[in-house]
């Protein structure tokens, strides 16, 4: 199967030939000791997809939410966002299962799109974790102030103690990051399941104060808060209602940051082909399980005109501003605050290691398409790229502006510009994803040939970029409603915006690149070399399956059955 050209001559896109323009095609030749290494087991992987995603933005960003719109607006918003969340993982791991290749997100861009989507995609997402990185920083010094106020220890104490271990950590090499994270974030899993069927309990009334609250609050106040517009009879109007509903689609959309940060991993990933999919798949009931259920019963427990809670979304540290934590506190439990806020602990620790990593492999990738300074590409005997690990940690530093400035002022700011970068980052995949469907479909390769196909398609990936767009462009719209224009607000919530589009018309305007045609997309080079890694790997894995035996296979199926959807 060929790619027809203009002068009617029929292409072998298995064995393509490079010329000086490789590093526009997303290839660039890089010795083989400054690849990376294939050490991360599937188990890591199911377990990073979800580690990624369980973090801060679920435990203390949905009380803000819940104050603002009420339990039914939250419901709906995360519910709402996690489906486009689910879309934009299929997309990506349509792609990801094709060419698992180390340049990840960028390198698909290039290739299938644009080379200047993929120079935009690649430096936002980098900005993005190398923002998120400080940001995760300055969360631990909240959370210790919990139990030890700033004017005893100087936070920058603990940002020096998280800093250095989560260099360490990821110095290691990837198979020691990998088995850390995983049982990191099994301890995250672990911790969510218990808060949801705690508070499943207090629900019903199984707390100290026998209370059985059942939707009381969805009646009294009420299921949906009024926002911007109180309406004549002070009860809310439609329009405030709805105001209310869009204005915690933002937290939705920061709490659901970094799932896709499982694309990144692919070129670290054993047998990407299978566990790429099976952490995609799991995904929906990852999202179904971990956010609609917690928003649900913490809506329950909660009611959103609460003093308690507004003291509480105003709190300083981590554990009082958390509404699951304010639930436990109103049901009379006292002793499980300080568990949970050292839990808490572990998450943004977690969270800090994985946006390193992140933020590591990027820049990487960057420099692997000829994007970045070629040394970024050099890694160790143990496939760090350890040039690359320096520039992150240097940049990661900006954390120590907590120690002069309000952390709570600098987190709500990284919060704002972090969100619009993740937004854009995901509207770049879902662009890439539906050139790739047509490339796809121009060179006749069939459904069948693909490991993973989306579910609703190319259209599914429109449907979530029209959504993504809105919410890009409409996220922050409360700073033109007040009295006086939040200018502050309005520049770190738009500011990615004007960058992402002076990245890709800048990109275009200096290397006079051209949009990638889909009868022209490249969508072979590499793949030769997967399939005979991959078919390698699983002969050693039935040859090791054979002499383990019959034990280890049962052992396995009630693992898969049971077990991994949830771990």
């Amino acid at each position: 199967m060929g790619v027809e050209k203009d002068d009617g001559i029929t292409a072998a896109p298995q064995n393509p030939v490079y010329d000086a323009s490789v590093a526009e095609k997303g290839v660039l030749e890089v010795p083989q000791e400054n690849e990376l290494h294939r050490a991360l087991k599937a188990r890591h992987i199911t377990m990073i997809a979800i580690g990624g995603a369980i973090g801060t933005g679920l435990i203390i960003g949905t009380g803000s939410a819940l104050e603002k719109a009420g339990p039914g607006a939250i419901l709906i918003s995360y519910a709402f966002m996690g489906f486009i969340v689910y879309l934009v993982m299929c997309g990506l791991g349509e792609m990801a299962t094709w060419l698992p290749r180390s340049s990840g997100f960028t390198g698909y861009a290039v290739r299938f799109c644009d080379p200047a989507l993929g120079f935009a995609l690649g430096y936002t997402y980098w900005f993005k974790y190398i923002i998120v990185t400080p940001n995760q920083l300055t969360a631990a010094a909240l959370v210790i102030q919990y139990w030890l106020p700033a004017d005893k220890v100087n936070p920058g104490v603990w940002i020096t103690v998280f800093l250095v271990l989560i260099v360490f950590i990821n110095y290691f090499g990837v198979g020691f990051f990998g088995e850390f994270e995983f049982w990191l974030s099994s301890f995250k899993v672990v911790v969510i399941v218990g808060l949801i069927l705690l508070s499943f309990i207090l629900m019903l009334g199984g707390g100290p104060d026998h209370d059985r609250k059942g939707f009381r609050y969805w009646k009294d106040p009420g299921a949906f808060n009024s926002y911007i517009d109180m309406g004549p009879d002070g009860n809310g109007s439609a329009a405030g209602r709805f105001y209310a509903f869009w204005a915690t689609l933002v937290s939705a959309t920061f709490a659901y940051l970094g799932t896709e940060l499982v694309g990144v991993t692919v070129g670290e990933a054993q047998n990407p082909r299978k566990t790429i999919p099976r952490a995609i798949k799991l995904t929906f009931y990852r999202i179904i399980f971990f956010y609609v259920i917690s928003v649900l019963l913490v809506g329950t427990l909660v009611p959103y005109d609460s003093s308690e809670l507004k003291q509480a979304n105003s709190a300083s540290t981590s554990s009082a501003a958390s509404p699951f934590v304010l639930a436990i506190q109103l049901s009379g439990i006292p002793a499980l605050p300080h568990i949970l806020n050292a839990c808490i602990l572990a998450f943004v620790f977690s969270a800090a290691n994985s946006d390193l990593y992140i933020a590591t492999r990027t820049i990487y990738g960057l420099a692997k398409e000829g994007k970045a300074p070629k040394i970024l590409t050099k890694t160790d005997r143990r496939g760090v790229p350890f040039v690359a690990l320096g520039l992150c940690t240097l940049i990661a530093l900006i954390a120590y502006m907590n120690v002069s400035s309000s952390s709570k002022t600098v987190f709500k700011y990284f919060v704002d510009l972090v969100s619009q970068f993740g937004l854009l980052s995901w509207i770049s995949l879902l662009v890439t994803h539906i050139c790739f469907v047509k490339a796809r479909k121009a060179q006749e390769i069939p459904k069948n040939e693909l490991a993973y196909t989306a579910p609703l398609g190319v259209w599914g990936s429109y449907f979530a970029l029209f959504w993504c767009i809105v919410v890009s462009l409409t996220k922050s719209f409360d700073v033109f409603t007040g009295d006086t224009f939040n200018y502050k607000t309005f520049i770190t919530s738009y500011l990615g915006i004007p960058l992402y589009l002076i990245l890709i018309f800048g990109y275009k305007f200096t290397t006079r690149c051209k949009r990638v045609l889909p009868h022209e997309a490249d969508l072979y080079t590499d793949k030769d070399a997967i399939d005979r890694e991959e078919a390698a790997y699983l002969a050693r894995q039935e040859a090791k399956r054979a002499a383990q035996g019959a034990n280890h296979k049962q052992a396995n199926w009630f693992y898969k059955t049971f077990v991994s959807w949830l771990f």
